[in-house]
């Protein structure tokens, strides 16, 4: 078991368990056997050491489906040749590149797919020396006007699981190879922490699991604290960040690394806001109860959200480390609540519960991306009243500060389908298989 297999992890969704698993097998020798006891209690349960050995659970983010099957009828239609050696056929440059040339040789530019005004009548089309008739030029204009369509899609498609990916574990699947061995041991905390940010969530009104577990814990006062460091080792803080930007990670970095950083946070943020506002003129939400409806895109609005309210908390935080909280009396850009299901708020109004008192502050503050691009005015000030009235802790619960944790007992992780707990993996790939939950 190699660094570079636990580097591959980032970019996947594994079991905690079968993380620990590999850590188990590359820091043998380097943890004492309070830590190895430590880290069994997740690597005991992988599935190497499980009865089962299986779990129906993907241990992938959804991807895109490339463009092959409509490239390779564009080569077909065309009757022309590609040397396909090495193409990406979800690498939307790839395939620009691609549509870009096919569109050469009936003189058709890039991006120009309207009917009406962007083909060209026979006269001009022999004036470029393309002498084939109308039905021919047309089909392969809307061709090439389909295959843009799907380059789009596609671009969509990559935007969405990044935002899936940034709501779960940040930006740490943007951690080069060469960055991540430099230090083992903070690569075992980033790939254990990372594996538990990437839990699914569970059908539940008493709240989620929280990633930073007595494992990560372990793990990260084997890579940080001082009198575990040997040989002048070096934790590796800024790699770490990317994962686990909280108060005593920033204060190890420069003020350069965490301007990077903000400057990093700062883009992504504008470009979450983008796609929340299309979701948001796209579907009819509720924002009073923030349940969802028929019609709404919920996956995608709370992949969303949740990559908009991770961008916002690693924003805030880097603020408050560069002492630059006074721009929230200037500019403070609320949370966005995810859509809830409706058996999901019945549940928890039936057992006593009541409104979440966010959801309360989300209806009178302006929305959030309308703040961030300057359409609306919000500062910090304005959050704390509202915080107040709705009875909420404004720093306590993260709307106006950085969130605080603890840490949280290693909990296995559950066989999930649709969020409902299935003791036995195969029962669990048998109900998706008939349809009886999505399984996602």
């Amino acid at each position: 078991m190699t660094l570079e297999n636990l580097h591959r992890t980032l970019n996947q969704r594994k079991r905690p368990e079968d993380v620990a698993e590999m850590i188990e097998v590359i820091l043998n020798e380097d943890l004492n056997r309070s830590e190895m006891k430590t880290l069994r209690k997740a690597s005991g349960k992988s599935l190497v050491k499980s009865f089962w050995k299986y779990t129906s659970m993907l241990e992938s983010f959804s991807e895109p489906i490339g463009a092959e099957k409509q490239i390779r009828k564009a080569v077909e239609v065309f009757k022309a040749s590609y040397d396909f050696d090495n193409f990406d056929f979800v690498d939307p440059k790839e395939i620009e590149i691609f549509i870009k040339q096919m569109s050469k040789l009936i003189g058709k530019e890039f991006g120009q797919n309207n009917l009406m005004s962007d083909r060209l009548n026979r006269k001009e089309r022999l004036e470029l020396g393309f002498d084939i008739s109308k039905r021919r030029y047309n089909k392969l204009f809307r061709h090439l006007k389909r295959l843009e369509k799907k380059l789009n899609k596609i671009i969509q498609e990559i935007k969405k699981t990044e935002f899936q990916k940034i709501a779960k574990h940040g930006l740490v699947h943007h951690i080069e190879l060469e960055d991540f061995v430099k230090d083992k041991f903070s690569a075992c905390f980033i790939a254990y922490y990372t594996s538990r940010c990437n839990l699914r969530s569970e059908f539940t009104i008493t709240g989620q699991q929280k990633p930073y577990d007595e494992i990560a814990d372990m793990l990260f006062k084997k890579a940080t604290v001082s009198g575990f460091l040997k040989n002048n080792q070096t934790a590796n803080f800024y790699t770490i960040s990317y994962v686990y930007p909280v108060k005593r990670v920033l204060d190890k970095l420069t003020d350069n690394e965490k301007g990077m950083l903000l400057g990093k946070w700062t883009t992504t943020i504008e470009e979450i806001s983008t796609l929340l506002k299309k979701l948001w003129n796209e579907n009819d939400i509720n924002r009073e109860t923030m349940v969802v409806k028929r019609g709404n895109d919920s996956s995608t609005w709370n992949n969303t959200a949740g990559a908009w309210n991770k961008a916002r908390d690693v924003w805030m935080n880097i603020v408050y480390s560069l002492g630059l909280e006074s721009i929230l009396d200037t500019i403070c850009f609320g949370k966005v609540l995810r859509l809830m299901a409706g058996d999901v708020v019945a549940w928890h109004i039936s057992s006593g519960g009541a409104l979440d008192s966010n959801t309360q502050v989300w209806n009178k503050l302006p929305l959030p991306w309308e703040v961030f691009n300057g359409e609306k005015y919000c500062n910090k000030k304005m959050v704390i009243e509202i915080c107040e009235k709705a009875n909420l802790d404004p720093e306590k619960s993260g709307w106006i500060a950085p969130k605080t944790h603890s840490v949280s007992e290693f909990i296995p992780t559950p066989e999930l389908v649709h969020g409902v707990t299935i003791f036995n993996p195969y029962l669990a790939t048998i109900l998706k298989k008939e349809k009886f939950f999505s399984g996602k």
